[in-house]
């Protein structure tokens, strides 16, 4: 048996994100209520790689968490833009730089049992600097490091951010063997 709906109300909304109660007769048959956040945004990571196989991490105060957070350049993309400009976008907004070649690495869920937030990671090459162009909310630090270096920020802890830790981990995977 599969879930099925027979009610929803709107608890909270606003530009970015709705949050839903769903009435809900589970897979066991049983009637319960099933909270969840539907987001208006697809979330678009970069994973910028350079002729010297560095890459750049922005550091922010993350108020959800309430503590400092390493992470991959990323943003947000309305889903009637194309992810690939989006990610371009926050790019340049958050390290001031722009690439010439741009693949995809990774499509993800970033929590799907509270969320249908769906990711894609881009990994971009051929980089040129300029300058960055963040937004009021965003206090960023940028710091660029060898790629190694970030796999082993997820390895010890201190990168936790699910799109990042996906990304580096099969970027670090990519690498060591032949992954589609």
């Amino acid at each position: 048996m599969s879930w099925t709906k027979l009610s929803s109300r709107i608890v909270f909304e606003n530009p970015w994100m709705r949050v839903l109660e769903d009435h809900v007769i589970n897979p066991g048959g049983g009637e319960n209520l099933y909270g969840h956040v539907h987001f208006r945004n697809l979330a678009v990571g970069i994973l910028p790689i350079d002729d010297e196989d560095h890459t750049w991490l922005v550091g922010q105060q993350r108020y959800t968490l309430g503590e400092y957070s390493w992470e991959l350049p990323m943003g947000g993309a309305p889903l009637d833009e194309e992810p690939l400009a989006a990610a371009k976008r926050e790019l340049k907004e958050e390290t001031g730089l722009t690439a010439a070649r741009w693949t995809e690495l990774i499509r993800l869920h970033t929590s799907n049992s509270i969320t249908d937030e769906a990711a894609v990671v881009y990994v971009a090459e051929s980089l040129t600097p300029g300058e960055s162009d963040t937004e009021e909310t965003e206090d960023l630090t940028v710091r660029r490091l060898p790629l190694e270096a970030a796999v082993a920020m997820v390895l010890d802890g201190r990168i936790t951010d699910a799109i990042s830790v996906a990304a580096l981990l099969k970027a670090a995977l990519a690498r060591t063997r032949s992954v589609p």
